[in-house]
């Protein structure tokens, strides 16, 4: 199968360029600059040097695709992430970006469309399992997310094929595992929420798998992330790694934080077994523990 990458050489975009040429498919990997050009060659990708925001770059990427991967996000790491204005960049990728996206791979006669969305677009579910049709919150925050899911499901047709996968929180091989890691060493509090809170998380390990196989799923949405895990325990895990106590932010904190804080405050006990019915996909680190941290842990004890 030839298929379309768009956000080639972020975290998503990496593991799933490196899933999808491991598995024979032809990739085409959008690239900005010539370093990121060389790195998607290096992957075993084509390179396309392209703007996402550029129709007629888009069709011309897009010619002869079976399939368009859409994995173009900006997600602004550490204290500039509760600063409404980093998030600019990321808001506009899952709104115009997802527009342009559907509405070229729409005139290019493409067959499937993947579009990688988030999992704290649910409401807040306490201990309750959440599915698929469990309810979403949307404030401003989680808004965008569900504009470029609105414009992905309206890519389907009789003839035409769009999943969407609502990935958990990455932790592993990424920058923001690796701040969280700095903050622990530093003593300062990581945790977000109540401790007996749930969190739903996916491994860098896990990301290329889910997408490679989003492309044999029936149109649909699908939670994508391994077994959910009790907010204490991943920051137990943090500061086991990072040699140093850390516990949760005050509450009056978290609330002075924002709307852009409020989402990853939620239990969100989240249920990916449809995702595995429909596509035989299972998560390598499918249970939470330290080991998760192995990646980027050297960081952690490195001098300040």
């Amino acid at each position: 199968m030839k298929v379309a990458v768009t956000g080639a050489t972020g975290v998503l975009g990496t593991a799933a360029v490196r899933a999808l040429t491991g598995a024979g498919h032809d990739v085409v990997g959008l690239a900005r600059t010539p370093e990121r050009a060389d790195r998607l060659a290096a992957l075993g990708a084509t390179p396309y040097r392209g703007d996402l925001f550029d129709h007629e770059s888009l069709l011309a990427m897009f010619d002869g695709c079976d399939a368009v991967c859409n994995l173009a996000t900006h997600i602004p790491v550490g204290l500039a992430a509760l600063r409404s204005r980093a998030w600019r960049e990321n808001d506009r990728l899952r709104t115009e970006g997802v527009r342009r996206v559907v509405d070229a791979a729409q005139e290019a006669r493409v067959r499937r469309l993947v579009q990688e969305s988030v999992s704290f677009l649910y409401a807040d579910g306490g201990d309750g399992w959440i599915a698929e049709d469990s309810p979403l919150d949307i404030n401003p925050a989680t808004e965008p997310a569900s504009v470029g899911e609105s414009h992905a499901q309206g890519f389907r047709s009789e003839v035409r094929h769009s999943v969407v996968l609502r990935f958990g929180t990455i932790v592993g091989d990424d920058g923001l595992t690796r701040w969280q890691l700095r903050t622990a060493r530093s003593g300062l509090p990581v945790g977000v929420g109540t401790p007996a809170g749930w969190a739903h998380l996916v491994h860098t390990d896990d990301l290329g798998s889910a997408v490679a196989a989003a492309l044999c799923a029936p149109s649909g949405t699908y939670n994508v992330g391994a077994e959910p895990t009790r907010r204490e325990d991943l920051v137990a895990g943090y500061a086991e790694v990072a040699g140093r106590r850390t516990t949760f932010m005050r509450p009056a904190l978290q609330r002075l934080a924002g709307s852009r804080l409020e989402p990853l405050t939620r239990s969100l006990r989240v249920n990916s077994e449809h995702f595995t019915a429909q596509t035989g996909w299972t998560p390598r680190r499918a249970h939470f523990d330290p080991s998760w941290f192995d990646v980027a842990g050297l960081e952690a004890h490195a001098c300040p």
